[in-house]
C-alpha cells in the first residue's frame, strides 16, 4: 500500500511539472507548425528541434546522415527510444482551410495547422516529457533517445530502417507519439504500394476501332480488384482484415484526340497479420491477368533523397505489427496512461501506418503508440490539437521509463 501511495504521489508531482512546462511546450509546438516541413523539406524544422533539445540540456544532440534529429537523456546501458516524424503531407487547396495552415492559430484551446496532430504535437510533448524525466532523475540504468524522424509521410518506416541498420541505436522498446487521442495503440495494419499497367495500341480518336484502348482494358482489372477487396480472407482478431483500394489512375496517349496506348493504376494494399507481400502480389497478378492479357503488376520502390541529399532505397512494403498486450511495454503504457489520465485509457489499433511498421514489423522491437490529438484530424484541412492534451502526454513520456522498468522486473 505504501508503494502504491508513493507511486501516486510521484505521478501527481509529474503532472504538476508538466503543467508548469506547458507554456514552453506550446510555444515550441507553435514554432514547429509555423515552419513548413514537407517530406524531404524538413531542414528548418529539424534545426528548431535541435535548438529546443539543446536548450533543455539533452546530450549528444545531432543530425544523422539522413537528416533525423536525435538527442538523449540518461546514460544507462538499457535503451528506450521515443519517436515522432517531423515531416507532414501538403496542404492541398489552401482556400479550403478555415485557418492558415502555417500560422498556428489557437482558438477555444485548440491549435490549428498542418502537422499539429500528425505528429508535431506529439513531438513537442516527447521532447519536453523526456526533459522532465531527466529533471526528476531517470533510473541509473536507463537511456532514452528521442528521434525526430524525416521522410515519414513519403516512406513510412524508412528512417528507422536506416537507424537500426546503419547506426548503433538498439532500443528494447519504442514509443511512438502517434495521434492516439491519449489512447494506447499496440498494433497497426501494414501496407504496400503497387502499380498495375495495361497496354494498347494508339489510333486516331475518330476511329477507335482501329486501336486498342488501354483505359478500356483497365476497367475489368479495376472491377476485379474491387471484388478482391471484398473477399480478402485473412481476418486478424485485433487488426481485422486487410484492404485494397485503387488510389490513382493515369493514361498515356499522343493526344487527347487519340486512343490511349497505356494506362496505370496505383494500389494501396493494407496488410493484416497473416498476409504476406508475396501473397498479395500474387492475388493482384491473378486478377490482372484474368482481366486483360497485356498487364504488368509492379511492386513500387522508394529511392528519393532526403533533405540532406541522402538516399536509402527500399521496397514500398511496410509490415503489419502487434505488440503483446500482456508484455512489459503495453502493461507499462497502460499503467502510465491510467495514472496521468485518472482513468483507464482506450487500448486500440490505429487505422494509419507509423514507423512501428519498421521497429516492430521488421525488427520485432516491442512498440507502443501514445500521443495527443486525434488521427481523425490528420491530413485534413482541420488539422488540429487540443492543447489540454499536451500536459498528460508530457507526463506520460516523463513517467513511462520508470514504470517500464518496474513492469519488466
Amino acid at each position: 500500500m505504501e508503494k502504491e501511495h508513493s507511486g501516486k504521489r510521484e505521478f501527481e508531482a509529474m503532472m504538476k511539472l508538466a503543467e508548469q512546462s506547458a507554456p514552453r511546450c506550446i510555444e515550441f509546438l507553435h514554432d514547429l507548425v509555423t515552419v513548413p516541413s514537407p517530406s524531404r523539406g524538413e531542414r528548418l524544422a529539424c534545426e528548431r528541434v535541435m535548438r529546443e533539445m539543446e536548450l533543455l540540456s539533452f546530450r549528444d544532440v545531432h543530425l544523422d546522415e539522413m537528416g533525423n534529429v536525435l538527442g538523449r537523456v540518461g546514460s544507462g546501458p538499457r535503451v528506450l527510444a521515443y519517436d515522432a516524424h517531423i515531416d507532414t503531407v501538403g496542404i492541398s487547396n489552401p482556400t479550403h482551410w478555415r485557418y492558415d495552415p502555417f500560422r498556428g492559430i489557437v482558438t477555444g484551446g485548440t491549435l490549428f495547422g498542418r502537422g499539429a496532430s500528425d505528429q508535431k504535437g506529439g513531438l513537442a510533448a516527447l521532447v519536453h516529457g523526456a526533459a522532465l524525466a531527466d529533471q526528476v532523475g531517470l533510473p541509473d540504468d536507463l537511456t532514452v533517445w528521442v528521434a525526430a524522424t524525416v521522410n515519414g509521410e513519403d516512406c513510412v518506416g524508412l528512417a528507422w530502417q536506416y537507424l537500426l541498420n546503419e547506426t548503433p541505436l538498439r532500443p528494447e522498446v519504442v514509443v511512438i507519439a502517434m495521434p492516439s487521442h491519449l489512447g494506447v495503440c499496440y498494433g497497426q495494419r501494414g501496407r504496400m504500394e503497387v502499380e498495375i499497367s495495361t497496354s494498347g495500341v494508339s489510333a486516331h480518336g475518330s476511329q477507335p476501332d482501329r486501336g486498342e484502348n488501354a483505359i478500356s482494358a483497365m476497367v475489368p482489372v479495376i472491377e476485379g480488384l474491387n471484388r478482391l477487396n471484398e473477399n480478402l480472407g485473412v481476418d486478424h482478431p485485433m487488426l481485422g482484415r486487410g484492404s485494397l483500394a485503387v488510389t490513382g489512375i493515369t493514361s498515356q496517349s499522343p493526344s487527347l484526340t487519340a486512343i490511349p496506348d497505356g494506362c496505370v493504376v496505383h494500389i494501396d494494399r493494407r496488410l493484416t497479420i497473416g498476409e504476406t507481400a508475396d501473397d498479395a502480389l500474387a492475388q493482384m497478378r491473378e486478377v490482372a491477368e484474368a482481366a486483360s492479357e497485356k498487364t504488368e503488376v509492379r511492386l513500387l520502390h522508394y529511392g528519393l533523397p532526403s533533405w540532406r541529399g541522402f538516399t536509402y532505397p527500399t521496397d514500398k512494403v511496410f509490415p503489419a505489427w502487434e505488440t503483446a498486450e500482456d508484455g512489459a511495454a503495453v502493461r507499462a503504457a497502460m499503467v502510465t496512461a491510467e495514472h496521468v489520465l485518472g482513468r483507464a485509457p482506450r487500448i486500440h489499433r490505429s487505422a494509419f501506418s507509423s514507423n512501428g511498421c519498421a521497429t516492430a514489423g521488421i525488427y520485432g522491437i516491442p512498440t507502443v503508440g501514445f500521443g495527443p490529438a486525434d488521427e481523425l484530424h490528420s491530413h485534413t484541412v482541420n488539422d488540429q490539437i487540443p492543447l489540454a492534451q499536451l500536459e498528460p502526454a508530457m507526463a506520460f513520456y516523463a513517467s513511462f521509463p520508470r514504470v517500464y522498468l518496474e513492469s519488466d522486473s
